[in-house]
């Protein structure tokens, strides 16, 4: 597995509300990753997640780095309970995760008079041998491309122009211009009493692609450009990260938010160092 990540504030904005969190678990530790590199699925587990914040001032920005902390803190303590065979399934899993993450931020929220209302999407990926399970709340997105088919987005938008999309009510340049695109339904924190996480798994092979990202990214690619991108061999020139590719071109094209974006590609081989 090779993976790549990278965030940026954008062109407009004077902080980054957007975060992203890579960490590799076992039974004993869980690390940092850092923001590329090779790694074996064999006998470790991989997470990786995009955060967008919202909020007044920094409260955002906070919002978004105690939801991926969080991850960080919450997440060994279930795959321990999964390792062990207590009958903990995924769906268990996550679905305890977002709700622990979402209490959290309510009670900041009604706390303190600075994080009112803050709230934080999550896209979240866990990479095992041969599955990919996901939960996601928000805006942000998972999108997958097998080595041999087409680009899917995974996750649903949690908006109404999102709903509308998915009805096939709208296309999406419709949903891309829509006055409403950026009015969330769901979101972690926010003062959302209840949330429905989407939680699901992608079975993977060898040659398939994760993309996980925040709506900067989106805002300034479109999907077909994204694909083209992912399947554009880096020449000598280039950036040197898919992740970094991603985010350069659509901080260029557009650049009015922050853009955040991870690439997990699976069955890469470690490269052999030159002699």
């Amino acid at each position: 597995m090779h993976w790549s990540g990278l965030t940026h504030v954008g062109r407009f904005r004077k902080n980054n509300e957007d975060a992203f969190l890579a960490l590799a678990i076992d039974g004993r530790e869980v690390r940092y990753l850092g923001k590329t590199g090779f790694a074996s699925l064999a006998e470790t587990d991989y997470v990786f997640a995009v955060s967008d914040g919202m909020g007044g001032a920094k409260s955002g920005e906070f919002a978004s780095r105690i939801t991926v902390d969080r991850v960080t803190h919450l997440f060994p303590r279930a795959f321990r309970m999964a390792a062990s065979g207590l009958g903990t399934g995924f769906n268990d899993i996550l679905t305890e995760l977002v709700t622990l993450i979402h209490n959290d931020l309510l009670k900041l929220g009604f706390a303190y008079e600075e994080c009112a209302g803050m709230g934080a999407t999550l896209s979240l990926c866990w990479l095992r041998p041969d599955w990919m399970y996901f939960v996601h709340i928000g805006d942000s997105r998972i999108y997958y491309l097998p080595h041999d088919g087409s680009l899917t987005q995974v996750t649903h938008d949690h908006s109404h122009v999102g709903w509308l999309r998915r009805q096939s009510q709208i296309n999406e340049r419709e949903a891309r211009t829509h006055p409403r695109r950026n009015a969330l339904q769901q979101a972690l924190g926010s003062g959302h009493q209840f949330i429905e996480p989407h939680i699901g798994a992608v079975a993977h092979r060898p040659g398939d692609r994760f993309l996980i990202c925040s709506d900067g990214l989106v805002d300034g690619l479109w999907d077909r450009q994204i694909e083209e991108i992912l399947r554009t061999p880096a020449s000598p020139e280039a950036a040197p990260s898919e992740a970094q590719r991603l985010v350069d071109e659509a901080v260029l094209l557009s650049g009015r938010d922050n853009t955040t974006a991870v690439v997990v590609e699976i069955g890469r081989p470690n490269p052999v160092p030159k002699t």
